[in-house]
């Protein structure tokens, strides 16, 4: 059963979709060749194995919502001869691995790549793509191509730091194990609708095969940090929905970053609770580059405009006031699901757009203000809270110490880390601005002076 209407569709979705496209399908035991929309903006076919069966449990490594996909890019010549007469190769190679493999043969009409998109455990992953990766050089020579046929593997870009590593150090070890010589595309190729980046590795199949096993191994650990991170970031913010904030491109669950989701959302869609009441707005200021202004506001502000929209929140940036000519304040109103969405967007904003290196992690000073009453329930005596903050989050938490509050009688908590350091972080000293104000009698003077830091 397909069902391709748009009316029907929403009917079935539940909320009015933008720029996305819906497949609904029901696929029998044996594989089913299709061409239905493929996720996103561009239309795509997609060649389907049999269901998924359960894999067997692989040691210590966590059990996910669903494993992340292999995708890898072929040369088009080579995709009629990867799906074989009638689907009878591919066919045999889903059966054989227990995968689920989509060819998405309409994607980029005219390239001269496609991409092609295998789920499976890491196991079958891996065996699926030695046995294209055969078909390909079987063909090359009866085709009689004699130029070298590299594997290239795409990966989100937030994972790709960490699978170069310090210095280039586990790309090299990778090369060094299997053989191989592994390249990896420019920044500069990436946008907000294609955040992968093509890894290429060159050598003989069986080296290409165990780089891409290492090269997998380290994606997967990378996703799975940031999932366990995200999941810890959903327990603090009630009604945080991840399957919202992003989708890896050609899986099917699993938000890594608040960067990869590529439009607008509805309420709805964006996660925020249907029932209840709306959690409290709060306000941070996020300290950016002087010189990222423009990539942050965009032509004719079409970027915060966006911004502000997908987030739900109210994003400004403030005027230079002289001080530090090297920083601007962004000032970003909205609750802790639109902080997280807003401020996740900026980080990635500043990475793509190259204002901090490709090995460099984006690590910046957000200030949030807390009633000066409360600024020592932050502290903690001898400052035993603020530095359990600290080891908690990784973040760098500072109260200054001798502030005059302002005249909300407030003062400023000063926090710097990266993304998920800093959101931990944020939301750990709202949850103690909700002890104080629980515990304060109503129309109790709160003019109690900030104790000093020791």
């Amino acid at each position: 059963m397909q069902i391709r209407s748009r009316p029907g569709i929403e009917k079935l979705n539940g909320f009015m979709m933008e720029n996305y496209a819906l497949k609904v399908c029901y696929i029998p035991d044996e594989t089913v060749l299709s061409d239905p929309p493929s996720m996103g903006n561009r239309r795509g076919g997609a060649l389907r194995g049999p269901p998924r069966q359960a894999s067997p449990s692989l040691g210590t490594r966590p059990k996910l919502q669903s494993d992340i996909p292999l995708r890898i890019l072929v040369p088009t010549q080579f995709v009629g001869a990867i799906i074989g007469k009638e689907g009878a190769t591919i066919r045999n190679i889903t059966k054989q691995t227990r995968s689920k493999i989509d060819i998405h043969r309409k994607e980029n009409a005219g390239a001269a790549e496609k991409p092609i998109t295998v789920h499976s455990t890491p196991e079958g992953c891996s065996s699926a793509c030695r046995s294209i990766m055969e078909i390909m050089q079987k063909e090359a020579m009866d085709t009689k191509i004699t130029e070298e046929i590299p594997l290239k593997i795409l990966a989100h870009n937030n994972f790709v730091g960490r699978l170069i590593g310090k210095e280039g150090r586990n790309l090299k070890k990778i090369e060094q194990d299997t053989g191989t010589k592994i390249t990896i595309s420019p920044l500069q190729d990436l946008t907000l609708y294609n955040p992968e980046r093509t890894i290429t590795v060159k050598g003989s199949i069986e080296a290409c095969a165990r780089a891409e096993e290492e090269v997998m191994k380290k994606i997967r650990e990378a996703y799975e940090n940031d999932v366990a991170a995200m999941n810890l970031q959903s327990n603090l913010i009630p009604g945080l929905n991840l399957n919202a904030l992003g989708l890896f491109p050609g899986g099917t669950t699993g938000a890594i970053s608040p960067t990869m989701t590529p439009g607008p959302l509805s309420g709805a869609q964006a996660g925020y609770p249907s029932f209840g009441q709306q959690p409290e707005s709060e306000t941070v200021h996020l300290f950016i580059p002087a010189l990222a202004v423009g990539a942050i506001i965009g032509k004719q502000g079409q970027h915060i405009k966006q911004l502000s929209r997908f987030a739900g929140a109210s994003i400004k940036i403030a005027p230079a006031d002289g001080m530090d000519a090297k920083h601007r304040m962004v000032i970003i109103s909205g609750p802790p699901e639109a902080q997280f969405k807003a401020q996740g967007r900026i980080f990635g904003k500043l990475k793509e757009e190259n204002f901090f290196g490709p090995k460099e992690e984006v690590k910046l000073e957000a200030h949030i203000k807390v009633p000066s009453f409360a600024a020592g329930r932050v502290i903690g005596k001898g400052g035993k809270t603020v530095n359990e903050l600290q080891n908690l989050t990784s973040a760098e938490v500072v109260v200054p110490r001798d502030q005059t509050p302002d005249e909300n009688d407030q003062v400023i908590v000063k926090i710097t880390g990266h993304f998920y350091a800093s959101q931990l972080a944020q939301r750990k000293i709202q949850e103690i601005l909700s002890q104080v104000r629980r515990q304060q009698p109503k129309g109790s003077p709160t003019g109690a002076p900030i104790p000093r830091r020791k």
